[in-house]
């Protein structure tokens, strides 16, 4: 991140002058060309990864992952996070046997510049009236940061199922 990125970026998080402190950073490096043919890990070893490009774009199908699995594993995880979290500070609970399914879908910008992502967030909690599953999707919506990172740029869909 450039210093002028940090910059807008840090100025768009305080609000009122507030300084806004970083709880945690993660830190990965792709490498060998990235998407389709290369590797990433996080500096810590914990995810280390090869990626292979999906025949349906092209590819070859390989063992490996691609960067929009990646994109639906940890904001799946992050979103069923939020929404649990959500529900705590309503005093209510989100049992343990709760899912978030994040579907993320590739696609060809209308720009014929580059691509995009929709997302589709299936939330599944075991006796819960959908309409209240969906009440506290929504309010998650407003807590996990890859929802806020992507809300102005990112078609996202809600499911309960």
């Amino acid at each position: 991140m450039t210093a002028a990125t940090a910059s807008i970026v840090h100025a768009f998080a305080c609000k009122e002058g507030n300084e806004v402190k970083s709880l945690y950073t993660a830190r990965a490096t792709a490498t060998k060309g990235g998407r389709g043919t290369g590797a990433a890990a996080t500096d810590d070893g914990k995810v280390s990864v090869n990626f292979s490009t999906p025949r349906e774009m092209g590819g070859d199908g390989g063992p490996g992952t691609n960067p929009d699995q990646l994109f639906a594993v940890a904001y799946s995880g992050c979103f069923l996070g939020a929404m649990k979290l959500g529900a705590k500070r309503r005093g209510e609970t989100v049992p343990d046997a709760a899912t978030m399914t994040a579907h993320v879908s590739f696609l060809d910008r209308e720009d014929g510049v580059g691509f995009a992502i929709a997302v589709t967030l299936e939330g599944h909690v075991p006796g819960m009236p959908h309409t209240k599953v969906l009440e506290l999707m929504t309010a998650a919506h407003d807590i996990c940061p890859y929802s806020w990172a992507i809300r102005h740029t990112v078609d996202v869909q809600f499911k309960a199922v």
